[in-house]
């Protein structure tokens, strides 16, 4: 993918990277959005975790990113994996600096009544409670180096809700509204926490989010709801997550950033 002659994750041109001595961590990493927001984020001059609850995943982006990514991996619904994985990221690079809750599951596309209680668990156990356990890892540390940038992936249909994810949209609602409590409350301590809101995307759980199978009829529907005529793309998130992430936005917190093409209009 190019733009304007260079790669969208060549980083900036002159001089060093808007990351530059920055430690991150991006769960949900081994792909999608999250691999995109890990190779833009090693782009611009960080070390990176690359946290995925598939182990191979991980590895493989870890390895094609280099010397400057970590592989890990962790269940994000499991304390004692995330805090290993925290860990690891520590003895190699030092404490984040930025951390990005990118991870994410859907139940799939059907009304509310059908959707069972393993399926309600699930999805709130990824979506949200993963925020929950990340937050009595890394806030102690952040508070230690004296602030730092956590951004949560949250998504439209915490805005403007599609019928047939009821359960899902609840759970997106959640972070949205827990990131913005979590900015106010970590101001003091300079700790800045913002959400990017992603409009339905190209990435593994499409066919979910849809309901029906992944034909370019179906995929004509939904973008039909998206004013700029496509879905949200891995760089389309990258970008508006480093933005949050990085000095840029020094003064920057508790924004609902939706990356949507015109959808929450």
């Amino acid at each position: 993918m190019t733009e304007h002659g260079r790669s969208w994750t060549e980083g900036t041109a002159l001089g060093k990277g808007r990351l530059e001595g920055k430690v991150a961590v991006v769960t949900g990493a081994g792909g999608g959005f999250g691999e995109g927001i890990a190779r833009l984020f090693a782009a611009e001059g960080a070390k990176v975790g690359v946290l995925d609850l598939r182990a191979d995943a991980a590895a493989a982006v870890a390895g094609s990113i280099g010397d400057s990514a970590i592989a890990l991996a962790a269940d994000v619904t499991d304390a004692a994996q995330m805090q290993a994985a925290v860990d690891a990221v520590v003895e190699r690079f030092g404490a984040p600096d930025i951390f990005v809750n990118n991870a994410g599951w859907t139940h799939r596309n059907k009304p509310m009544m059908e959707v069972t209680e393993e399926e309600f668990d699930r999805v709130y156990a990824i979506n949200v409670k993963s925020i929950f356990l990340m937050s009595r890892i890394i806030v102690p540390m952040m508070r230690a180096k004296g602030g730092g940038s956590i951004v949560n992936i949250g998504s439209v249909a915490g805005i403007r809700p599609r019928p047939g994810l009821t359960w899902y949209n609840s759970t997106k609602g959640a972070v949205n509204i827990l990131s913005q409590s979590m900015a106010v409350e970590l101001a003091p301590d300079r700790i800045r926490v913002n959400a990017i809101c992603p409009v339905m995307g190209e990435t593994g759980l499409l066919e979910a989010f849809m309901g029906v199978p992944d034909t370019p009829e179906n995929r004509a529907r939904f973008i039909a709801t998206i004013p700029m005529g496509r879905m949200s793309r891995p760089e389309d998130i990258a970008r508006a997550t480093l933005y949050l992430a990085s000095d840029d936005a020094e003064f920057i917190t508790g924004v609902l950033l939706p990356v949507d093409g015109g959808r929450t209009i």
